[in-house]
C-alpha cells in the first residue's frame, strides 16, 4: 500500500512503466533529495551526483519491479548507499561515512520506514536549507540567482542563459565558481538561526525578487514579459512561504509577486504593444492572483511586518488592484506608502516611482519637483524610467516640445524593444499634438 492507502504498482503492472514516467517522479523528488544530500556531504556538485546516480537506478530497476512505496525513499536510500560507496574507493572523509554507513547498514528490520519517518521529519529544514545555501553571502548576485535557478527551480542552464539574454558558457561557470565558493568555505547546509538567519533571509528574498523583476519587466530583448521567470519567482516564493510560514517579509514578496503578476494579461494589447495601467482593461486581470495576493497582505498583517520594504511593495500594488477602473485609483494612499517605503528603503529608485505617484496625486508639478531633487542621482544617468517619467509629467502640463525630447532621450536608453516602440509612440503623440 502507499502512504495515501492506494495499492502500489504490482510486478505485472510495472511493465508499462516507461522511462518519462520515471523521469517525472524524480522531477518531483529531485529538490528535496539534493537538498538531504547536501547536508549530508556538504557538496552541491557531488549531491547532485548521488542523485542523479539514484534516477540511473531507478531507470534500471523500476520498469522490473515497479514503483516502490515511498520513491523519495528508495532513491535516498540508493544515493546514500552511492556515496557511502565514494568514500570507502576514495579512503576520505570518514566521520561523514560512519555517519551514513550506520543509517544504513544498522540492519535495522525496517530501514525503509525509518528513512521515510526521517524524511518526513527533515524535509522543510532541509529543502529550506538549500534555498539558504544557493543564496548564501559569500556568493554573487549573479551567482546566487543562477545556482537558485538550477538547483531550486531545476532549470537547465540553456534555460537560465535564455531567460536573462546571457551566453550559456557564463551561467555555467557562475554555478561552477558558486559551488566551487561553497565547497571551499566549508558552508554549512543548513538553516542559520538568530540573527544570521535574518541576514541570510534578506539575501534569499532578494534572489527571488531579482529573478520575478527580470520576468516582469525584462531589461533586453524583445518581450516585455518573460512568464517563465515570474512563474518560477512565484514558485520559490510559495516554497519559502509554506517553509517559513512566521516570516512577514516572505509573505509580502509572495503576495507582491501574485499582484503583478495578476496584469499579466492586461499588459500587452493585441497588436502586441505595451499597455499602461490607464490603457490595460482591467477585465482581464487574474482576480484569483488577487485574491491571494490580499490574503498575503492579511497574513503579514497578523505577524505584524507591515512595514517590511517587501509588504509595502506589496501594498502599491493591491492599491491597483483594488481599483476598479484607473480613474478609481487612491493615488493619495500610493503616494503616502511610497513615503514610507523611501524611509524604510531610501533608494534613487524608490524616490522616482514615490515621484510618480506624488504626481498622480497632487498634480505633475509636484512630480517634476520630487524629480528635481533626483536627477543628478549617478545611479539614474541611463535609467529611461526616468526620462519617460519627466515626459510624462511635461506632457500633462501642456508642454510637448519638452516632453518629445525626454521620451526621446528614454527611447535611445531602453533595452527592450517592446518599451522602445511604446516610448516613441509617446514620441509622436507630442509632435503630433499643438505645444
Amino acid at each position: 500500500m502507499t502512504r495515501n492507502g492506494q495499492a502500489g504498482p504490482n510486478v505485472a503492472d510495472s511493465q508499462a512503466l516507461a522511462p518519462p514516467d520515471i523521469e517525472r517522479i524524480y522531477r518531483m523528488e529531485r529538490v528535496r533529495l539534493v537538498a538531504g544530500l547536501a547536508r549530508h556531504v556538504r557538496d552541491l556538485s557531488l549531491a547532485e551526483d548521488l542523485a542523479q546516480e539514484a534516477l540511473v537506478a531507478a531507470l534500471a530497476a523500476w520498469p522490473a519491479s515497479g514503483i516502490p512505496p515511498n520513491p523519495g525513499g528508495w532513491l535516498m536510500t540508493t544515493a546514500k548507499r552511492r556515496a557511502v560507496d565514494l568514500w570507502r574507493r576514495r579512503r576520505m572523509m570518514a566521520r561523514h561515512e560512519a555517519a551514513l554507513a550506520h543509517d544504513i547498514e544498522t540492519g535495522r528490520g525496517d530501514e525503509q520506514a525509518a528513512i521515510e519517518a526521517a524524511l518526513d521529519n527533515e524535509i522543510g529544514d532541509e529543502r529550506l536549507s538549500l534555498i539558504f545555501t544557493a543564496c548564501h553571502p559569500l556568493l554573487s548576485r549573479d551567482q546566487r540567482t543562477a545556482l537558485t535557478l538550477k538547483v531550486i527551480g531545476g532549470l537547465a542552464t540553456e534555460e537560465i542563459a535564455r531567460a536573462f539574454l546571457t551566453q550559456e558558457t557564463t551561467v555555467a561557470q557562475r554555478i561552477v565558481r558558486a559551488k566551487k565558493t561553497l565547497r571551499e568555505g566549508d558552508v554549512a547546509f543548513e538553516v542559520p538561526v538568530g540573527e544570521a538567519r535574518g541576514a541570510r533571509l534578506a539575501s534569499v528574498l532578494e534572489v527571488i525578487y531579482l529573478i520575478f523583476n527580470e520576468g516582469y519587466a525584462a531589461s533586453s530583448g524583445e518581450d516585455l514579459i518573460r512568464p517563465q521567470l515570474c512563474e518560477e519567482a512565484m514558485r520559490l516564493g510559495r516554497i519559502l512561504v509554506g517553509l517559513a510560514p512566521e516570516e512577514p517579509e516572505a509573505h509580502g514578496l509572495l503576495a507582491l509577486m501574485e499582484l503583478q503578476t495578476s496584469r499579466f494579461k492586461a499588459r500587452i494589447g493585441p497588436d502586441g504593444s505595451a499597455q499602461t495601467l490607464e490603457t490595460q482593461n482591467r477585465r482581464l486581470w487574474d482576480r484569483l492572483l488577487i485574491q491571494r495576493g490580499l490574503e498575503g497582505l492579511l497574513a503579514v498583517k497578523r505577524l505584524g511586518g507591515e512595514d517590511g520594504v517587501y509588504a509595502l511593495q506589496a501594498a502599491l500594488a493591491a492599491v491597483h488592484a483594488r481599483a476598479a477602473r484607473f480613474e478609481d485609483t487612491d493615488w493619495a494612499l500610493s503616494a503616502a506608502l511610497y513615503d514610507k517605503l523611501l524611509a524604510r528603503s531610501p533608494s534613487p529608485v524608490v524616490a522616482l516611482n514615490r515621484a510618480v505617484a506624488h504626481a498622480m496625486a497632487f498634480g505633475p508639478e509636484t512630480g517634476l519637483l520630487l524629480l528635481a531633487e533626483i536627477e543628478a542621482e549617478p545611479q539614474l544617468a541611463g535609467y529611461a524610467a526616468l526620462y519617460a517619467a519627466k515626459g510624462d509629467f511635461l506632457m500633462r502640463l501642456g508642454r510637448m516640445f519638452e516632453a518629445r525630447v525626454e521620451f526621446e532621450r528614454a527611447a535611445e536608453l531602453s533595452g527592450n524593444e517592446t518599451e522602445r516602440s511604446f516610448l516613441m509612440g509617446r514620441v509622436r503623440s507630442c509632435t503630433e499634438a499643438p505645444d
